[in-house]
């Protein structure tokens, strides 16, 4: 499924939108757990189920790392789970998610064909809303300060040194660059721009490349306008950066956008705008990568439990709960209207070339795995350039020798 068409047919649908259901239709009488990522939209999806009775939802920015146990549990130790096409894969994998078409054609009339992610002929999730990093920027300091939107990276080095001269913010710059999965994937995003490939058709590694260069050459030109701590900066800990007047610019996550401009929480309501991720190199796509997020329901739990699960989630999936929380998410629900704040995303997704979606793929779970790792190590000083890509194939290689991809 292609992510250009997932964003597009959502937006559209905004023409499609059906009648609403002002409350849950049906009182729920068995519990309802589930696990899943904080951002805000999930928070709106898990509220509105909710609203069926005894739901009890866990929002945990670390369920990438607690999902497969539990998932794999018997019986599971929850029965629905948030995830995203990058973290999909590891439970695919191990067969702890069930099919679900006999679930939507009994209760998925409301479910646009592009909500259905299809693995193997089989439809394995529902899609609730499309992501992913694009540049938010302060827009008054660009425009006091006479600064175009970037349009490359180096337009933000070159935007960077014009901020930080004028001392308007504590940093120019702020980056999803927490040690860990984070970082990984903001090599991701710039190892992509510059052309790169993660492994070879015979899956040995391939980041140890010109473009596995670059990519650490601009990350690493890009810290000297961050806070120093970046090493622990998650999507979370930017979100608070921009809501505090702290930064003028980063590459965020399209979900956080809302949070902007809440003004219980935010000091720049109304303030931040939203562009296309910026080009690694001239003629490139943007560097980024494009997701998915959505429902999938346990395989260890039974048909009744599944059945039940699934009815609750549809109630939170709804165009009410849309209607409600429109600004929170890139919805690919029936309802969404496209706000200010979603025109970064949009942009990204709809640039020729387009960026690619993040890979589900068994060896691209080792790799992310492997970056995380032996990055941090190149950003503290211990580590060169050449020697961490070293160690990042190396990492990757016993890795996938280990599941048996590579002999």
């Amino acid at each position: 499924m292609i992510f250009r068409h997932l964003l597009l047919a959502g937006a559209a649908s905004l023409a499609m939108a059906a009648a609403a259901q002002a409350d849950c239709a049906f009182e729920n009488t068995q519990e309802v757990t589930m696990l899943s990522a904080g951002f805000e939209a999930w928070k709106s999806v898990t509220d509105a189920m909710a609203e069926c009775g005894n739901v009890n939802a866990e929002l945990d920015q670390e369920f990438r790392t607690k999902q497969p146990a539990a998932f794999a549990a018997n019986p599971s130790l929850y029965q629905l789970g948030g995830v995203s096409n990058g973290t999909i894969t590891p439970l695919l994998a191990e067969g702890t998610i069930r099919p679900l078409d006999d679930l939507v054609a009994k209760y998925g009339g409301g479910l646009s064909p592009n909500q259905l992610i299809k693995v193997d002929g089989k439809t394995m999730a529902i899609a609730m809303m499309v992501n992913t990093q694009h540049m938010m920027y302060r827009k008054d300091i660009f425009e006091d300060l006479g600064i175009d939107v970037p349009a490359t990276w180096d337009d933000v080095l070159a935007a960077a040194e014009t901020i930080k001269a004028a001392g308007v913010v504590d940093y120019p710059l702020g980056a999803t660059m927490q040690s860990g999965w984070n970082l990984a994937q903001d090599f991701n995003n710039m190892f992509l721009g510059f052309g790169g490939t993660f492994v070879n058709a015979d899956s040995t590694p391939a980041v140890n490349s010109e473009a596995g260069m670059k990519a650490l050459e601009m990350m690493k030109a890009l810290t000297a306008y961050m806070d120093p701590e970046y090493l622990v900066s998650d999507s979370t800990y930017v979100q608070q950066q921009f809501q505090q007047g702290k930064i003028a610019m980063a590459n965020l996550w399209a979900s956080r956008g809302s949070a902007m401009d809440d003004p219980n929480e935010s000091q720049v309501v109304g303030k931040v705008g939203a562009a296309a991720a910026p080009l690694a190199m001239e003629g490139g796509a943007p560097a980024t990568t494009l997701w998915w997020d959505g429902i999938v329901v346990a395989a260890n739990i039974s048909d009744e439990e599944a059945d039940n699960a699934f009815r609750v989630a549809m109630e939170g999936l709804d165009t009410d709960m849309v209607t409600e929380n429109n600004a929170d998410a890139i919805w690919l629900i029936q309802g969404y209207q496209p706000n200010d704040m979603a025109q970064g995303a949009i942009a990204t997704a709809t640039a020729s070339p387009a960026p690619a979606p993040y890979p589900s793929t068994a060896q691209m779970g080792l790799m992310h795995t492997a970056l995380g790792n032996e990055l941090p190590a190149f950003f503290t000083g211990e580590r060169s350039a050449q020697a961490t890509l070293e160690a990042i194939e190396a990492a990757y290689t016993t890795a996938a020798q280990e599941a048996g991809i590579l002999k």
